[in-house]
């Protein structure tokens, strides 16, 4: 298992960025990798990269303008993330975005392992941030 943590500011109110992360229907806009979002019921939903390749998240607390948390799962990893949002004024959210992640399919080599997890988490985190960020940006054109 490996963790991994992150800290990113958005230049949004904070009940715009918790719209934004829990309206998981709208990914499609907002978050370049997702193709779309198909929800199981009202704490799990699909989503579905463009791909094609899916990704299962069980959301397992939610608590508005403040924590989301989710158990993930894919055919290469299970893992859980938690985003924790602090409002830094009216026009800025910083979020704080932890995660950890085990590899499926990946021989028991812990270095070979541990090295796609470090990788996985890393990159899907800072993609995740930036996204967020951008939709932040793109809601103030509007």
């Amino acid at each position: 298992m490996t963790t991994h943590r992150i800290k990113a500011d958005i230049p949004q109110d904070i009940h715009k960025v918790w719209k934004t992360l829990s309206e998981v229907l709208g990914y499609p806009a907002w978050r370049r990798d997702v193709e779309k979002t198909v929800t199981t019921d009202e704490n799990q939903f699909t989503v579905y990269t463009k791909d094609g390749y899916s990704t299962v998240y069980t959301v397992i607390r939610s608590e508005p303008c403040r924590c989301w948390e989710a158990d993930v799962e894919n055919s290469h990893v299970k893992g859980r993330w938690t985003v924790v949002l602090t409002s830094k004024g009216s026009d800025e959210t910083e979020l704080d975005i932890s995660a950890w992640a085990t590899a499926k399919k990946l021989s028991t080599r812990p270095v070979g392992k541990s090295v796609f997890e470090k990788t996985y988490l890393q990159k899907e985190l800072e993609r995740f941030a930036a996204d967020l960020k951008s939709a932040g940006e793109l809601g103030e054109e509007e």
